[in-house]
């Protein structure tokens, strides 16, 4: 059973969803069972892809890493996420883009997502 906010990913054709609606159905594509993307916080590359949070007076910028993220042909942030007082900001990026985004986000908790294209999804709380 899917829970709301969840991504997952199909391990044959790379189709990523995030349910908007939880149900009691299995996600299914290609014929398998989708995997869901667990959130990484830690790893020995962290430096390079735990979102980095900065709240101002208009917002939350958001850069993916202390040290910036690659954003080559092969390995680049296919997103940044923040879901913040009920609602969800979410910033396409595509190779040789800057791996940050600025989002009118709210004051209260922030939970802040991204997503490589080799090594998952990382999130981190504020």
């Amino acid at each position: 059973m899917s829970k709301k906010l969840e991504i997952y990913k199909c391990q044959s054709c790379g189709n990523i969803i995030e349910v908007f609606h939880a149900g009691a159905g299995e996600l299914v594509c290609c014929g398998s069972p989708m995997a869901l993307q667990v959130e990484n916080t830690v790893d020995a590359s962290r430096e390079k892809h735990l979102p980095v949070v900065e709240k101002n007076a208009g917002g939350i910028t958001v850069k993916v890493g202390s040290i910036p993220h690659p954003m080559e042909e092969q390995h680049f942030i296919e997103w940044i996420e923040v879901v913040a007082d009920g609602r969800i900001f979410r910033q396409e990026l595509k190779p040789g883009d800057v791996p940050q985004a600025v989002f009118p986000a709210g004051s209260g908790k922030v939970v802040v997502r991204e997503y490589c294209s080799l090594h998952g999804q990382w999130a981190t709380n504020e």
